[in-house]
């Protein structure tokens, strides 16, 4: 009997099958399409421009061929030779990076012993006040960091570089130099700003914490000091090590507080060493500062990252144990209270109250009823050679006010768009590496101090490259790159938004014929609403305070309202200058109420992933 005859055809790999199978299916996906774009225009926007500032340190420059001996354009070590090991290193580097790891290594210690004495007060005893002092303690974190710094300035300023004396100076007490300016006020301030940060996160790890595991340490007969550093402190450690970490990697890109403290007596940093080599044309050298700084913020985050992957192995079971059981003080609970009532004073009335009233002083310091005035706000012919008006009857106040509203809004509506279509495609694309790298590249901008950043860019956009011209000094630039800076926020509310949402709504839509547009515009977006609006007002209060990014970026034409009012105290119009900071003050902060309001949550929450 013959044998059937094999038929002999080639049949495809199974791999290949899979791939068009895949190609088949993802052509009736509009997510995924929405996916490479997206994809495609953040390699762009994001990774593009920390590679050119990574390249700027090993290719010579537009006129440093002659100090170089080599040709433009050409690989050279002569930056980050001149950066590490040259005569001038020391001033360059090495002092600058001594002095931004002191301040922020004293920075976290301080702020964490605050911190978690004020968090323990407000989560776990009875202290009086403690739920009003819970929202209030806050206030200083939603206020942008420089606001204490011109505040400081106003009180303790001395004549070491000219203009208007402080208070004290011009009630005859002479401040020293280490008072004024440097390390000590830097510290201060940035302590007053972070602490909040460390009552959050460390409050929401007191309050998870089941309290059955102290009751019976208690009742086996163990100590407080025993409970304390045996119990609470390892399950409390995860949360104290995120908050070291990310109060650290802020503080080594800090420029505003360093600048109008530390700028004018040349204590430099290295976001302040940026600003002078960028201000000077030293871009090669301003590319390996910025690359010190990206590397020292990425590795620090990334040790943040794995210490929040570690921390979620640490698992308490909710019932009972997670009750709200508090410490009674007994007699001491209103002299517990003293303490956040110091840390309110210090943080944000006294600030705030003496910013208002040096807007309204004719000289500093003097405090008569014939000194009070509000020229500087309303006034007419003013003395003074380049404010002639106070600053509400001033064009220049209302054009950067307009270049703020403008440029900051744009850029967070953009934001606030992105972000939910990146959370779109990134929980319904069906390539799961393009959905992994979108997720990864909208991040990578909180890895970059906002310094860096806006380094970056001027290094990718300043001049022509291909079909794309150059953009320095001009809107689009400060929007495209607040975009770019912002993503992290929206992108991270948008994909949150969207995990919680099933596709079983947009799948009928889908069946009754709707397209994708309509499926956007009348099913997501309504549903999305609220983290829409989240992911568009956060930018929004984020870029109304950010410095680090307009210093860099924007010119006299381009002004916003931080950059105006920096470039008044530059002129010693202190007055001027103090009032636009306390309005960016109070934009900020109701700003931030808003969004709370809105978003129906507190900013702690926002802070536990």
């Amino acid at each position: 009997m013959p044998l059937p005859v094999e038929t002999h055809h080639h049949l495809k790999p199974d791999w290949w099958l899979r791939v068009r199978h895949s190609i088949a299916v993802s052509r009736h996906e509009p997510a995924n399409v929405i996916a490479f774009i997206l994809t495609a225009c953040f390699a762009y926007l994001i990774l593009a421009p920390v590679i050119s500032i990574l390249l700027d340190a090993i290719f010579v420059h537009t006129g440093d061929a002659g100090r170089t001996h080599q040709d433009e354009g050409a690989f050279t070590l002569y930056y980050l030779t001149r950066a590490f090991m040259s005569r001038m290193s020391e001033i360059i580097l090495w002092t600058p990076l001594y002095n931004t790891l002191t301040i922020a290594l004293g920075t976290v210690a301080c702020s964490l012993a605050l911190g978690v004495t004020l968090a323990w007060l407000i989560n776990r005893t009875n202290m009086a006040g403690r739920r009003w002092f819970a929202s209030a303690l806050i206030v200083p974190f939603m206020l942008p960091s420089w606001t204490f710094a011109m505040a400081w300035t106003t009180i303790f300023k001395n004549r070491t570089i000219g203009g208007q004396p402080g208070w004290l100076e011009a009630l005859g007490f002479h401040t020293p130099n280490w008072l004024a300016y440097g390390f000590f006020p830097i510290v201060v301030i940035l302590i007053l700003h972070y602490t909040p940060l460390v009552i959050l996160i460390v409050g929401n790890a007191l309050t998870r914490l089941d309290v059955q595991m102290e009751d019976c340490a208690r009742i086996l007969g163990a100590p407080r000091r025993t409970i304390a550093f045996s119990i609470i402190l390892p399950l409390v450690r995860p949360a104290l090590m995120s908050a070291g970490l990310l109060i650290f990697a802020d503080c080594i890109g800090e420029f505003a507080v360093p600048y109008i403290l530390g700028l004018p007596v040349h204590y430099d940093t290295l976001s302040t060493g940026l600003y002078r080599s960028l201000d000077s044309r030293q871009n090669g050298v301003a590319a390996v500062l910025a690359a010190v700084i990206m590397i020292i913020g990425v590795i620090t985050l990334l040790i943040d990252m794995r210490m929040m992957r570690e921390a979620r192995r640490f698992v308490t079971v909710g019932g009972k144990g997670n009750m709200d059981r508090q410490i009674s003080l007994g007699k001491l609970r209103v002299i517990a209270a003293s303490i956040p009532m110091a840390f309110m004073l210090i943080g944000m009335v006294i600030p705030l109250v003496t910013l208002f009233l040096s807007t309204i002083m004719t000289l500093p310091g003097r405090f008569t009823l014939s000194n009070f005035t509000f020229d500087f706000w309303i006034g007419h012919n003013l003395t003074t050679v380049a404010l002639r008006n106070g600053i509400l009857f001033t064009p220049e106040f209302w054009q950067a006010t307009w270049n703020t509203i403008f440029i900051v809004g744009i850029a967070s509506l953009c934001s606030g768009i992105l972000g939910l279509l990146v959370g779109y495609a990134v929980t319904r694309c069906s390539f799961r590496g393009v959905s992994g790298f979108l997720r990864h590249i909208t991040f990578m901008p909180y890895l970059v101090p906002g310094i860096a950043f806006a380094a970056a860019f001027l290094s990718l956009f300043a001049v022509a490259r291909g079909p794309i011209p150059a953009l320095y000094g001009t809107p689009i630039l400060l929007i495209i790159a607040l975009i770019a800076e912002k993503m992290p926020f929206a992108s991270r509310s948008g994909i949150a938004a969207m995990t919680q949402l099933g596709k079983e709504p947009e799948e009928a839509a889908r069946i009754a014929g709707a397209s994708w547009f309509t499926r956007m515009r009348k099913i997501i977006v309504p549903i999305q609403a609220g983290p829409l609006a989240t992911g568009i007002l956060l930018p929004f209060i984020s870029g109304i305070k950010g410095v680090s990014l307009f210093i860099i970026l924007a010119v006299p034409s381009t002004d916003v309202l931080t950059t105006y009012s920096l470039r008044l105290l530059d002129y010693n119009y202190d007055q001027a200058a103090n009032a636009v900071v306390f309005m960016i003050a109070l934009i900020a902060w109701f700003g931030t109420l808003l969004i709370q309001r809105i978003s129906g949550t507190h900013l702690a929450q926002g802070l536990e992933s």
